[in-house]
């Protein structure tokens, strides 16, 4: 049985290094949406309260324009010059950004140049994110072995939502311990961006002797990787990884990055109260990832990607509805983190997935470009859309917009190959065992 097999431990320390810089990177970037309530009328003075957060999603949305940027280029450095060395870049990249977010003055002081001065800001870390998921979603799916592939790229999603559970940890602790909401919006909101900053330098100090993966030693022996050329050559594969990431990363940032001001705005919950249920549900959705991912292990890929398609397509539209009428915070969680149940099934394996479908020449630039391309379309849009949607008294309508968007993965999923049987990685690493 594969639960029987030995883990190295020297493989273990590399996956768990490499996932944890990505926990950094997510508590960066969504650190920005934790806490929009509070910084949101220091950049955009306006007096209504929803125009404030459309404003502040807009520029989160554009921050994931930069993605696919990312993508294509720390994916070129992780195929050409290792995966290493793209994992360091970003979390560089990462820091300047958070920093740069702490230190900038608001309209008050600065007039227009406050939220573009923010803009820029979330420009480099979209760019940044763009490069560190496939890197990431990479090494870590080549270092994994086969048996257990599915449970250690489930912790890629495991970290992710730790990045956001430990940014809505910071805001709960400044709210409940430290600062008054005055204090807050005043200037404690800067905090978490200093603290950011602080943890990405650990994370860059952390990889400082990551190993690099085998996969890439044998594929950088073959000669050079990466690049738009190569990866039109495999543009069927990139088009499936677009196909199958539109409907899970909407629903993703749905009940992520969206759902704090749904509960908010639409339930009627306070600022704390939206925020201990976010937290709560995220703990939820963090401990489920590693199960899914085992499953997949067992029964293969494509049923568990099946199981969220077919959920996510029947179940969100009466799933929100249902929560947007309900009453106080412990019946939220309970339908929040049904939505988690519908979704896990995607974020706990879609890496691995998209990673088994490259050569490792590509996997980086494979992984990551059509990924980010996907997300930035809608994910990235997912709060905006719904905004609009609520602006114009019509939030219902995104309700069947996510409905929509998930049945087209799960078109994907039907046709989809189990990659499990097919997968790249096992078969590149037959043909090295050969070769030895």
């Amino acid at each position: 049985m594969a639960g029987a097999e030995k883990i190295d431990p020297l493989r273990l320390k590399a996956i768990v290094v490499g996932s944890l810089g990505n926990l950094v990177e997510y508590y960066d970037f969504y650190v920005y949406a934790a806490f929009s309530l509070y910084f949101a009328p220091a950049f955009f003075p306006k007096s209504d309260e929803i125009a404030q957060m459309l404003f502040s999603a807009g520029i989160f949305a554009l921050g994931f324009f930069m993605r696919p940027i990312g993508g294509w280029l720390f994916g070129l450095i992780g195929d050409r010059y290792g995966r290493r060395r793209s994992l360091m870049l970003s979390v560089l990249m990462m820091c300047g950004g958070s920093l740069l977010i702490a230190l900038t003055p608001t309209y008050a002081q600065i007039g227009v140049l406050a939220p573009a001065a923010l803009m820029f800001a979330r420009l480099i870390q979209g760019l940044s994110l763009g490069g560190e998921y496939g890197a990431s979603a990479t090494y870590v799916a080549e270092m994994g072995e086969s048996s257990r592939r599915g449970f250690y790229c489930s912790f890629l999603y495991v970290t992710l939502i730790g990045g956001q559970l430990g940014a809505l940890s910071v805001l709960l602790v400044l709210q409940n311990l430290v600062l008054t909401p005055e204090d807050l919006r005043a200037w404690g909101w800067r905090i978490p961006f200093f603290i950011g900053a602080g943890l990405a330098l650990f994370t860059l100090w952390m990889r400082r002797d990551l190993e690099e993966t085998q996969a890439f030693k044998n594929a950088r022996a073959k000669g050079t990787g990466g690049g738009l050329r190569a990866l039109w050559a495999h543009r069927r594969e990139a088009l499936i990884v677009v196909g199958l990431t539109m409907g899970g990363t909407l629903a993703f940032y749905v009940y992520t990055i969206y759902m704090q001001k749904f509960l908010k705005l639409t339930v009627g919950l306070s600022d704390k109260e939206s925020t201990w249920v976010s937290a709560g549900a995220l703990v939820f959705a963090l401990l489920i990832q590693p199960l899914y991912g085992a499953l997949s292990d067992r029964i293969g890929r494509r049923p568990v990607l099946l199981a969220f398609g077919i959920m996510g397509t029947l179940g969100t539209v009466p799933l929100l509805s249902v929560l947007s009428r309900a009453h106080g915070p412990w019946e939220a969680f309970f339908l929040v983190a049904l939505g988690w149940i519908m979704t896990a099934p995607y974020t706990s394996i879609n890496a691995v997935v998209k990673a088994e479908l490259f050569p490792a020449s590509l996997r980086a630039t494979g992984v990551g470009l059509p990924y980010a391309v996907a997300v930035s379309l809608f994910g990235g849009t997912a709060e905006y859309v719904a905004l609009w949607f609520k602006s114009v008294g019509l939030e219902s309508g995104f309700y069947y917009y996510a409905s929509a968007v998930i049945f087209c993965s799960l078109l994907v999923y039907f046709f989809l190959p189990d990659t499990k049987k097919t997968s790249m990685l096992d078969r590149e690493d037959a043909d090295n065992a050969l070769l030895e």
